[in-house]
């Protein structure tokens, strides 16, 4: 990693996903009042509540509608990718706003190596709306969680566990905590037999994934998932060395650059993959169209 963004100190994770939402707006060609609903990933939220995403939609007006929180850590966008597309195959919303949002620098110890080189801030956003009938984008997916040891990856105050001291803060119980060795065989086998099993739901193997868009937490992580899952490096996304890890920011961000660089064409399959505290985990396997729409932006 040789570089990361940090949110300037009057900014809070509802400013950076306000932005990306409305960038994202702006590349669809829509009205904020269009989108049925907001769906907002993250695990720093402005407050513990209400939800960000209730603070997103009235920021760009569109006060009123359906609006929450999903607090998954990296897994989040990935695990709302299919809340939303599920949303709309149901009939309950015709569009639907995803953004993935940090600002971990509030959470990280500067003193802290095993963690404070790692994180950084960043939003990224989507809007996903019906798409015509015979071009479904959303293929298959696999979610999973294991919340046996929680401490592997986690912030041990501020919840109804450990409320916040005085004390607490003083041993530093506010900040990210990480055990990176245990992360890292978990994340591996974690992904590569989510992206197996989303991949068999759809009837597909990793030998027709056109591209491959990792969470970004590590550049090791993401070599290793690519050769065990056989998919070639020049085929996988990763801006990790710019960004860092952002959690649930890092996939938008990263689909935003890819759709950027217009190296995505009609047809093409994209696993999106990724692992997370929870611990969690998760695969969605996506075919590119743009004929619906599926339309992001980053901050």
């Amino acid at each position: 990693m040789r570089e990361r963004r940090y949110a300037p100190p009057e900014m809070a994770s509802s400013d950076l996903a306000t932005e990306a939402a409305r960038h994202a707006l702006v590349r669809a060609g829509l009205e904020a009042t269009s989108i049925d609903c907001w769906i907002v990933a993250t695990v720093t939220p402005d407050y513990q509540f209400p939800a960000t995403a209730c603070i997103v939609a009235s920021n760009l007006g569109a006060a009123g509608t359906a609006a929450f929180d999903i607090e998954i850590a990296c897994s989040g966008f990935i695990y709302a990718l299919p809340m939303a597309a599920s949303f709309i195959r149901a009939g309950v919303f015709r569009r639907v706003m995803i953004v993935g949002v940090e600002t971990l620098s509030r959470i990280l110890n500067p003193n802290d190596r095993n963690t404070v080189i790692l994180f950084g801030d960043g939003a990224g956003a989507a809007v996903l709306e019906r798409s015509p009938p015979g071009h479904d984008s959303f293929l298959g997916c696999d979610l999973g969680a294991d919340g046996e040891n929680p401490e592997l990856l986690y912030v041990a105050g501020g919840g109804s566990r450990r409320p916040l001291t005085a004390e607490g803060i003083a041993h530093g119980e506010q900040f990210v905590k990480m055990s990176g060795r245990e992360i890292f065989k978990y994340a591996v086998n974690k992904m590569v037999e989510s992206a197996h099993t989303a991949l068999a739901r759809a009837n597909l193997t990793t030998h027709d994934v056109d591209w491959m868009v990792p969470h970004q937490a590590n550049r090791r992580i993401i070599e290793a998932a690519s050769k065990r899952l056989e998919i070639p490096l020049e085929r996988v996304v990763i801006n990790i060395e710019r960004f860092g890890n952002t959690s649930s920011a890092s996939i938008p961000i990263a689909l935003s650059e890819t759709i950027e660089r217009d190296i995505l064409k009609d047809g093409d399959v994209v696993v999106f993959t990724g692992f997370g505290g929870g611990l969690s985990w998760g695969s969605v396997v996506w075919r590119w169209t743009t004929l619906g729409r599926t339309l992001l932006s980053e901050a």
